[in-house]
This record gives C-alpha cells, sequence and structure tokens, in this order.
C-alpha cells in the first residue's frame, strides 16, 4: 500500500455521511483534504475535527460549472495539485416516484448526482493528465448496479449514469495513469434516509453500513499503488432489506 502523506484529497459532499466519513479517514491517512459542500457550518465542523492544518474549506454547489471550476483552482493553488478526487454530493427527494416526482425535483437530482460529479471530473482531469496520475472515486448507490423501487427513478438513473461515466474514465485515461472507481453502497445510515417518504425505524438504521465503514473502503481503495485499478465495489449491509423483504413499499 502506497504511502498518502502529503497527498491532496478533494472531498464533495465533505459535510455529512460518507462524504465526511471519507474526509476523515483521508486525513488520518495523512493527506491533506478539501472539503466541499453547501452547508460551510457542516464543513467547518469536519474541518475542526481533521484539524486546520490538514482541512481546507471550500464550499461550492457543484451543480455551478464555472464555480467548480473556480474551486477547483483555489484548492492547487492553495494545497497542491489534486492526486485524489472523491465524488461524494449527493441528493434525493422525498417526492420521488412517477406518480409525484415533479420536473424540477428530477433536474435537481440529476444536475447534484450526474452532473456536479462530471463537472468535478472534468475540473481536475487536465491536471492529471499531465502529471500521469490520479485517481477518482464516486460514490453512485446499489441503486445504480441494480434496480431498486425505493430510490425512484431520478436517482437510480442518475446513479447508474454515474457508474457508466465513472467506467468511461477508465477507458479513455487508463492509458495516462488515471483510475476510476465507482463505489455503489447498499442501505447506508447516513441523513438522505431523512428524505425518504416512509421513515427508516433506527434498529433498521443499526443494521445498515455505518459512514465510517465507506470510509475506510475510500481510504483503502486511495492507499493502493497507482497501476492497480479497482474499476467498481458493490458493498451492502449483511441483513440487506432488498434481499430478506423488509423495505416498504411506497
Amino acid at each position: 500500500m502506497r504511502d498518502l502523506t502529503g497527498k491532496v484529497a478533494w472531498i464533495t459532499g465533505a459535510g455529512t455521511g460518507m462524504g465526511r466519513a471519507g474526509a476523515i479517514s483521508l486525513a488520518e491517512a495523512g493527506m491533506k483534504v478539501a472539503l466541499s459542500g453547501r452547508r460551510v457550518d457542516k464543513l467547518e465542523e469536519v474541518a475542526s475535527v481533521i484539524g486546520a492544518d490538514a482541512a481546507l474549506v471550500v464550499p461550492l454547489d457543484v451543480t455551478d460549472q464555472s464555480a467548480v471550476v473556480a474551486t477547483a483552482r483555489e484548492i492547487e493553488a492553495r494545497l497542491g495539485n489534486v492526486d485524489v478526487l472523491v465524488n461524494s454530493a449527493g441528493t434525493n427527494t422525498p417526492k420521488r416516484f412517477w406518480r409525484d416526482e415533479a420536473v424540477e425535483e428530477f433536474d435537481q437530482v440529476m444536475a447534484i448526482n450526474l452532473n456536479g460529479a462530471f463537472y468535478c471530473c472534468q475540473a481536475v482531469l487536465a491536471g492529471m493528465r499531465s502529471r500521469g496520475e490520479g485517481l477518482i472515486i464516486n460514490i453512485s448507490s446499489w441503486a445504480g448496479r441494480y434496480h431498486a423501487l425505493v430510490s425512484g427513478p431520478a436517482y437510480n438513473a442518475s446513479k447508474a449514469g454515474m457508474i457508466w461515466m465513472n467506467e468511461n474514465l477508465n477507458i479513455e485515461d487508463g492509458e495516462n495513469g488515471i483510475r476510476a472507481c465507482a463505489i455503489n453502497p447498499g442501505e447506508v445510515a447516513t441523513e438522505i434516509l431523512d428524505k425518504r417518504p416512509i421513515p427508516t425505524p433506527q434498529e433498521e438504521r443499526d443494521k445498515m453500513v455505518q459512514p465510517e465503514e465507506i470510509g475506510e473502503i475510500i481510504r483503502f481503495i486511495t492507499a493502493l499503488p497507482a497501476h492497480v485499478c479497482i474499476n467498481d465495489i458493490t458493498v451492502s449491509p449483511t441483513w440487506n432489506r432488498a434481499y430478506v423483504g423488509t423495505v416498504p413499499k411506497p
């Protein structure tokens, strides 16, 4: 496993959930981390956990392409070249099914989950190509790999698109030393569960994959030698509600 000390990671959606856990885990491995998200208070809380020497708070709405480019340039100026990008910004809406999802809500989910990830990839790829090395981790979903009724069409489509966008990075830029990994988690006990139309009981959340466990997976992928690419990894709770039939039908 390679030494990550001093390398730079940019994490979107870093204020909560899997992004937060990934940022903390990478900082523990010695990396400098740039924390992006829309809620400054959440980002600052994560930075306080990591420590001022290793964390840079750079608020960002990933749907704003020009702001994404400006943020990438700010990170490079203040921390150095981005060695690792973790696209963890994501959302869903309570009204998420064909019967009730408005066009504006569909567009918002696609804009954050898929377009935002594309913008961030595009902002760092030229630098990674010039250096002949780089890693992009895209936090997709079980719902992108397998159809999931509970997630709704916008979320499913956005996460499936992320998986295939991820693989195109490997197809086009593997020869340039760039590797991309899509992490496809099943149910993870994060804030996004609060947006479900039917509340998830705490006793069931306790059986889910926890954000810190995804953080460890992010660190493992990042620490692999540069010539090793895990194209995608699907992880779920052992007690998988999709299999045991306890996910309530919306």
